[in-house]
């Protein structure tokens, strides 16, 4: 009799530790379960992040002006791009064109030939009193001098802004470039709470002894 009841005893014994031992599987399981997917759900956020490659920001700014800022999305510049090369190309055509307009009437007014007088249309005075070759006879060689000074001083003008007009496309070009780069290296950048700039008064050392208001600035990194 005794045998029998210590038989029960065992089996219930047994029993209450198999639930306990399958309670704290199914727990580990579920655990175990969730923190996969909490895994996966970060990879995913992180996979989804849009990270731009400086490098390939610069290779398509490079290759044609604004790729570079569309891919990194800073759709906002475009106009700023767009509108500095367009302001460059339109001076870069209105130098050359008077820079060819003024060298043409130089070289009019200085040959021999009547039939060229270009260079009629752009001095407002009497011709009688400057071109030795229409009138020989009244023309003054002060007059014929100071308007053929001034005609180069006008090409030497058109020419040299003609000049810093494509200097400066190929400035705006390279700072396109350089831009879309720098957006692309700090497109996730962020500042945090931590870093704190502040602007406080001092007091500066005058000579004689003597102390002066001032101004200083301090950059404070909290860890």
């Amino acid at each position: 009799m005794v045998l029998i009841m210590q038989l029960f005893c065992f089996q219930q014994i047994s029993f209450a530790q198999d639930t306990l031992s399958v309670n704290r599987q199914l727990s580990s399981a579920i655990k175990a379960d969730q923190s996969l997917k909490d895994t996966l759900a970060v990879e995913k956020a992180l996979k989804h992040k849009f990270q731009p490659d400086p490098m390939r920001a610069t290779m398509l700014a490079a290759v044609f002006p604004g790729l570079g800022q569309i891919y990194t999305r800073k759709y906002w510049k475009l106009p700023l791009v767009y509108g500095g090369f367009g302001a460059l190309i339109y001076s870069v055509r209105v130098n050359s064109r008077n820079y060819i307009k003024y060298i043409k009437a130089y070289q009019d007014f200085t040959d021999q030939i009547p039939a060229t007088d270009s260079y009629l249309k752009l001095i407002q005075a009497n011709p009688d009193t400057y071109d030795p070759v229409l009138y020989p006879d009244t023309y003054k060689p002060a007059t014929e001098q100071y308007f053929k000074d001034g005609m180069l001083r006008m090409v030497d003008y058109y020419k040299r802004y003609r000049d810093l007009s494509y200097i400066g496309i190929a400035g705006w070009y390279l700072v396109s470039i350089l831009d879309a780069n720098v957006d692309a290296s700090l497109f996730n950048y962020d500042i945090s709470d931590n870093l704190n700039l502040s602007l406080f008064p001092i007091q500066v050392p005058m000579p004689g002894g003597y102390y002066g208001a001032g101004l200083n600035f301090g950059l404070e990194i909290t860890f």
